[in-house]
């Protein structure tokens, strides 16, 4: 008798699974992935699996961390930056623009003390933020067309700047916080550290953070129940702006050189971190927790394929393909929560 009524339970515990599976699968295929790159580059190569190579990862993820902890606010919005590789790239320009180059570096520059080098490039991320901001929630622009146009006049104010010229200088505290270390542990990865929790708690404990969760589950709901969603919007697209300069400002310093173009390649890892991780296009699913995962994932992809010595141009191929299964997986999830939703 006791066997006759324990399969009825067993059988509605394994239906009660698979919805919850199903629920969580934009969560649990980035952990899932992160486990399989490990174990498969720690048996592919003896020398991943150290802790001088996880330093490496660590250090490899940092600037892009810093740049998608904006982000992450942005796309839980619903919303997305094209810009913050261009932004990230015109403030580590300014910073050093505005900092004393030597003699032999050719670029007419405006030197000024470190505090107001850097206060000024932080000035400079925050506007072009802000016309982001008037430009998504003022005049209506989509933050696609929005953000592409300013990826455009930040690359153009970089040109300005450098004219073509390499500047090498940048505020002592910046060499510090992006080349040097203390104990061991470089300070930039510190440095994204402190800025993931911080973005994790401002998400997680305030008001603010609920509102942003709220505008990206249901904007319409969110104006509804008296939420100023613009005022939101406008506050993420400046926060994503000034992560990006900060990124740009200690990515300068870890690099050793500003110059153009030199953040292309972040627009891509920074939405690919975000996406990859789990934090949902369509909005109001996802946070900081997910982002961390997904730097992870790229970290040890991009550090991984290096160690198998594999081609390049197959890495590139290998990164796309997993961006793609996110974006599907993604996809899928949202159609899952709407079928539940019915």
């Amino acid at each position: 008798m006791a066997s006759s009524e324990t399969a009825p339970a067993v059988g509605q515990r394994v239906r009660g699974l698979a919805p919850f599976l199903r629920s969580q699968m934009r969560n649990i295929a980035p952990f899932l992935t992160l486990i399989f790159l490990s174990g498969f580059f720690a048996l592919a190569s003896p020398s991943f699996a150290t802790l001088d190579n996880l330093g490496n990862i660590l250090t490899q993820v940092s600037v892009t961390g810093i740049i998608a902890v904006g982000l992450t606010f942005v796309i839980l919005c619903a919303e997305i930056d094209l810009s913050i590789a261009s932004i990230a790239n015109v403030t580590g320009i300014a910073v050093a623009y505005f900092t004393l180059q030597d003699s032999y570096v050719n670029i007419p520059n405006i030197p000024l003390p470190g505090a107001a080098a850097i206060l000024l490039a932080i000035l400079l991320c925050a506007l072009l933020g802000l016309v982001n901001a008037l430009g998504l929630t003022v005049i209506g622009i989509p933050s696609f067309i929005m953000t592409l146009a300013m990826m455009q006049i930040a690359a153009g104010i970089s040109a300005l700047l450098v004219r073509g010229q390499i500047a090498y200088k940048v505020p002592g505290v910046i060499t510090t916080l992006g080349s040097g270390s203390i104990g061991g542990i470089p300070w930039i990865v510190i440095v994204a550290a402190i800025m993931l929790l911080g973005g994790h708690l401002v998400l997680t404990y305030t008001r603010f953070g609920r509102y942003v969760y709220m505008v990206g589950g249901n904007r319409e709901a969110a104006e509804y129940s008296g939420l100023n969603v613009k005022l939101i919007l406008g506050a993420v697209m400046v926060i994503s702006a000034v992560c990006s300069g900060i990124g740009g400002m200690l990515g300068v310093a870890h690099f050793g050189s500003a110059q153009q173009n030199e953040f292309d390649t972040y627009l891509l890892d920074s939405i690919a971190a975000v996406v990859v991780g789990g934090t949902s296009l369509f909005g109001g699913r996802g946070g900081i927790g997910n982002t961390i995962v997904g730097l992870f994932v790229l970290g040890v992809l991009n550090n991984g394929l290096d160690h198998v010595n594999i081609d390049s141009f197959l890495k590139i191929l290998i990164r796309g393909l997993i961006l793609l299964a996110a974006l599907v997986i993604n996809v899928y999830a949202q159609r899952l929560r709407e079928k539940a939703a019915e």
